[in-house]
């Protein structure tokens, strides 16, 4: 499930936006518990607190969790002068034990009897090569502050944006999904998968993102659908103006994914001792 929580337009930034929008905020994957709690609290705010979904929780924490989280590569971005986090999403990453409760994807459960593609299903593709991009979450300080009600606006962090910094805020949404693809390339996957309401890849598709509807109607907190996208196509059809970004994030990415693996490796190695 991608939802960002809250309408906003997705279109193709201006360049000085793109420029600044890289130099106010960072991209954390998360290394530790407390860099993941972080997303899993932002989740939490989003989906059950605003969007009232009836999903999982921890009501003592306040984070919103399920058993792929363990399977997951999650990554943050966090405005830099704040310190606020603006959103967040992750990546699943399939076992490829055949036995195990995670051999498939989400959207191949989900989307069991709807998955209608002639040629693209996630079971027809190698294992090491597909993930799924889900959880994309937007944090309400960072929506249109403009047209939030006087109310709503008590509930936000107490944090005064500049209007150059405001103008930033339709970036995120690009940016998460410049993080997913990101991810895709550096962990190996080739193939995405993603269950999302229509509105949110017509509006990717402005900024040249083309993804491939693959099923019919999913009831799973209202009406989605699968969609598709080979991240090398991603890479190519993108708006050139983005690309800078794009490659900014990933540089950014690519050491913390490896510092992370290494973590995995040294722990599987001490539990196997």
């Amino acid at each position: 499930m991608v939802s960002q929580g809250g309408k906003k337009n997705i279109t193709s930034p201006g360049q000085d936006i793109l420029i600044t929008f890289k130099n106010d905020y960072k991209f954390i994957i998360a290394k530790t518990p407390q860099e993941k709690k972080r997303a899993l609290e932002l989740r939490h705010k989003v989906f059950l607190e605003e969007l009232r979904y009836k999903m999982k929780e921890d009501k003592i924490q306040r984070i919103e969790t399920d058993e792929y989280d363990e399977h997951s590569l999650h990554c943050l971005i966090e405005h830099r002068r704040s310190g606020l986090l603006a959103g967040c999403m992750r990546l699943i990453i399939p076992s490829d034990d055949t036995e195990s409760k995670f051999y498939k994807l989400p959207v191949e459960i989900q989307g069991k009897h709807s998955l209608n593609h002639k040629i693209i299903h996630p079971a027809k593709m190698p294992k090491l090569q597909i993930c799924e991009v889900s959880r994309l979450a937007i944090s309400q300080n960072f929506r249109s502050y403009h047209t939030l009600k006087k109310g709503n606006r008590e509930e936000l962090e107490e944090v005064k944006f500049t209007s150059e910094e405001e103008r930033t805020f339709p970036v995120i949404a690009i940016a998460l999904f410049l993080c997913t693809y990101s991810l895709a390339i550096l962990s190996g996957k080739h193939h995405v998968f993603a269950m999302m309401e229509p509105r949110l890849p017509r509006l990717l598709a402005l900024s040249g993102f083309h993804f491939t509807q693959v099923s019919g109607a999913i009831e799973h907190h209202g009406l989605r659908y699968a969609y598709y996208i080979d991240h090398l196509k991603a890479e190519i059809g993108m708006h050139e103006k983005l690309k800078p970004l794009y490659l900014n994030i990933k540089e950014s990415l690519e050491p913390q994914l490896k510092e992370l693996l290494a973590k995995k490796d040294s722990s599987s190695a001490v539990t196997s001792i």
